[in-house]
């Protein structure tokens, strides 16, 4: 997406960061109809779990040789990274902001709900926790939250454009 916009911004000379306040504010709209889409697909979903909405995925790994309820990670990603993260970009858009400011935000709130709703994902298969402690979503999630705080601090530090 950053390489798209980069392209889009050298093409059309509208600034990248001009461009990022314009897409920030809508990009949690897609990754909430993604997350829809993989709970409709029946992929990604959480671990096992009692609480009263967990679910059976079909295509879950058995466990015990039995399907097992699970949480349904994918909806939880959607409130979180989707509707949440929209409301909150989508009121910091309305008002007058340091320019970066949405990006470092949006980059911040994704990183940190990532690493949250991964606590009731299921690690991949092929990784599992790291160290038994860490998904390799938090890994890489820990990063966006670090570049997302710099882009925040670097906002907030230069003069008003």
């Amino acid at each position: 997406m950053i390489i798209a916009a980069l392209l889009f911004s050298r093409k059309t000379g509208i600034g990248f960061l001009s461009l990022a306040e314009l897409v920030v504010p809508v990009a949690p709209l897609g990754l909430f109809l993604g997350r829809l889409g993989n709970f409709i697909n029946g992929e990604l979903w959480g671990r096992p779990s009692n609480v009263a909405w967990a679910m059976i995925f079909p295509r879950a790994p058995l466990v015990h040789g039995m399907m097992v309820p699970r949480h349904p990670s994918q909806l939880y990603e959607a409130a979180l990274e989707g509707l949440v993260l929209f409301a909150v970009l989508w009121i910091m858009a309305q008002r007058q902001c340091p320019q970066a400011v949405l990006l470092g935000t949006f980059l911040t709130l994704y990183g940190l709900s990532r690493c949250f709703i991964e606590l009731f994902r299921e690690p991949d298969p092929q990784l599992g926790l790291i160290g038994g402690i860490i998904s390799m979503g938090q890994i890489l999630s820990i990063p966006m939250i670090f570049v997302g705080i710099g882009v925040i601090v670097w906002a907030l530090r230069r003069p008003p454009t």
